[in-house]
């Protein structure tokens, strides 16, 4: 338990001094020397924050080269680049990755840096499990957000699978033991939903759960996930404003 986390404790982060956001009015950002490719992403984003967290984890912060976009206010040339308009994408080598897992997965086979997919068969299968699984955590878990009375039974249920899958290996504090994809795909939605769960529903997600309190905790002491959190607050205030609560 004590090397998987001294691992990931030691990821070599550079600081770096964050672009701004680009606005409608902004041209594409030439690539800075260096680097090989642009990372599209939005600093209050979980899904691009998966993708951040990523390249940070990797050391790749001269190599690739953040482009933050406001999603909801995107520039003109972003669709020519990636016609489905979302964020966040990965442009390299001529190509344009889509989708927050595919891009990470990408990021993992293609650029140096620590090997962040298990080498192990089981834990290899149950990563991929648990990667497919997480559109249906999500979704459970804005549903209940959204809903008229309380916490729903499913975002419950999604909550106790979560803390089950944590206890699977115990060689360490996060899902597969080692620090892997899996903690960079699920951690900007399990400390997001806690929360904001706190500050509308007036719920503890980890309350009764101490796997997933001992995982945000420890992902919290990484500096390449930590830096790419925001404000909590104004993430909740965003967040309240969306939804119309």
């Amino acid at each position: 338990m004590a090397e998987s986390f001294a691992i990931a404790s030691s990821f070599a982060f550079a600081e770096e001094a964050l672009p701004p956001t680009l606005t409608p009015a902004s041209e594409q950002p030439p690539l800075q020397h260096g680097a090989t490719a642009r990372l599209y992403m939005s600093y209050s984003c979980p899904y691009a924050q998966r993708t951040w967290i990523a390249r940070n984890c990797k050391g790749l912060q001269g190599k690739i080269m953040l482009v933050p976009i406001d999603v909801a206010d995107k520039p003109a040339w972003y669709k020519k680049i990636y016609p489905k308009n979302k964020i966040p994408c990965l442009e390299h080598n001529n190509k344009v990755i889509g989708e927050s897992l595919d891009v990470i997965k990408y990021m993992d086979s293609n650029f140096e840096g620590p090997k962040l997919f298990p080498d192990d068969s089981e834990k290899q299968r149950f990563a991929e499990e648990l990667l497919a699984y997480s559109d249906t955590f999500n979704r459970a878990m804005l549903s209940s957000l959204t809903s008229k009375g309380g916490v729903t039974a499913e975002a419950v249920a999604a909550l106790d699978k979560i803390e089950d899958s944590l206890s699977k290996f115990d060689d360490g504090p996060f899902f597969l033991g080692q620090f892997s994809l899996v903690d960079i795909a699920y951690a900007p939605f399990v400390d997001g939903f806690k929360v904001f769960f706190a500050g509308i529903r007036n719920y503890d997600t980890a309350a009764g759960r101490p796997n997933m309190r001992r995982f945000i905790e420890e992902m919290d002491s990484i500096a390449a996930y930590a830096k790419t959190k925001q404000d909590p607050q104004e993430l909740l205030a965003a967040t309240k404003k969306k939804l119309g609560i």
